[in-house]
C-alpha cells in the first residue's frame, strides 16, 4: 500500500510540474490577454482599425520616400545630360503627354 502511495504522489508531482509549465507558457504567450479580446469584439475591431490604419499610413510615407529618392536621383543624372537618361526621360515625357492627350 506505502508503494502505491508513492507511485501516486509521484506522478502528482508530475503532473503539478506540468500544469506549472503550462501555466508558465500561457502566461509568456499572453492568453489571457488574447481571450479578454475574443470576450469583447468592439474592442478587438477597434484594435485592428487602427492598427489597419497606422500600418497604411506607413505604407504610404514609405512609398512617398522611396518615391522621392528615385525622382531626385532621376534628376541629377538627367543633369548630367548622359544620352541613355536623356532617351529614358524623353519617353517617359512622351508616355505622359500621349496618355493627357488621350480622352
Amino acid at each position: 500500500m506505502s508503494s502505491s502511495r508513492h507511485v501516486n504522489a509521484g506522478i502528482c508531482e508530475t503532473l503539478l510540474r506540468r500544469v506549472e509549465g503550462a501555466v508558465e507558457a500561457f502566461d509568456k504567450a499572453g492568453i489571457a490577454e488574447l481571450v479578454e479580446l475574443y470576450r469583447n469584439p468592439w474592442r478587438m475591431l477597434w484594435l485592428n482599425l487602427i492598427s489597419g490604419m497606422a500600418r497604411g499610413f506607413g505604407i504610404a510615407i514609405g512609398v512617398s520616400l522611396v518615391s522621392a529618392l528615385f525622382v531626385a536621383i532621376i534628376v541629377r543624372l538627367a543633369a548630367l545630360n548622359l544620352p541613355i537618361i536623356g532617351e529614358f526621360i524623353a519617353s517617359i515625357a512622351g508616355i505622359v503627354q500621349y496618355e493627357m492627350s488621350v480622352p
